[in-house]
């Protein structure tokens, strides 16, 4: 009865916390370059000097899935989506390097190319600069070229490469900002073999009706787990009864 009580309440407080897990899936259906991202459950053991009787469950995984969205065309010059495998690199808030499948790019007042969420986008050289008045056209290798407006046909700029990079996905840890960064710390490196899509962006690979069905399913243990601890609270009351009577 002891472990059924700490399984079963340990066990309804982590499908709560699956429930936000789908909840903000759902809430990221329509999210561009959006990654799903998945828990993992197992019950341990509490460790201490009375009996062994009680059990916890941890959340032992929290991880995302890595398949890719569906491309979705635009026609929108800043708009790019990875081809098959791969990252575009993004500047975060606070200077570091981070990974992102979010292809929707815009130019800010100061002229750097950047996420529509505001990440400056990482050049070969740094951060790209695009000048006024020109026509932006990024190739599948990630060069970003310009055109001038004022010549028809005017001729093209190459102002620099968007970071490609493909590090290995089990070693990817993502942020509170959403962004994915290398479990290690380290940055990673420029993968010529990564290409993009001009004109179209990735879209989330959170399947609605996937998630739906599972946040239905999740409701359904939570009451289970509910009427297990009821169920030992009535067998507690019971064996103090019997006791009474002995």
């Amino acid at each position: 009865m002891d472990r059924l009580v700490y399984t079963a309440m340990t066990g309804a407080r982590h499908v709560m916390e699956q429930q936000a897990t789908v909840s903000n899936n759902l809430a990221n259906a329509t999210t561009t370059g959006f990654r799903a991202q998945l828990d993992s459950f197992r019950a341990v053991p509490v460790v201490s000097e009375g009996l062994p009787t009680r059990a916890f469950v941890v959340d032992s995984t929290v991880g995302s899935d890595f398949r890719a969205g569906p491309i979705e065309t635009t026609g929108r010059a800043l708009d790019i989506a990875i081809r098959d495998q791969g990252w575009i690199a993004v500047q975060s808030a606070d200077g570091s390097e981070a990974y992102t499948r979010n292809g929707s790019l815009k130019i800010n007042e100061n002229g750097i190319l950047q996420t529509t969420s505001g990440q400056t986008i990482v050049g070969d050289g740094g951060p790209i600069a695009v000048p006024p008045d020109t026509k932006i056209t990024i190739a599948s290798d990630g060069t970003v070229s310009v055109i001038n407006d004022n010549y028809a046909p005017g001729p093209s700029n190459t102002l620099g490469r968007i970071k490609l990079v493909n590090p290995d996905t089990k070693g990817l840890l993502r942020g509170d900002d959403g962004l994915f960064r290398q479990a290690s710390g380290a940055v990673a490196d420029n993968d010529p073999n990564v290409r993009v899509v001009d004109g179209a962006v990735e879209g989330s690979n959170v399947n609605p009706v996937d998630s739906m069905v599972n946040m239905i399913s999740l409701a359904r243990q939570f009451e289970m787990q509910m009427s297990l601890m009821k169920n030992a609270e009535n067998n507690a009351a019971k064996a103090t009864q019997i006791i009474a009577l002995s």
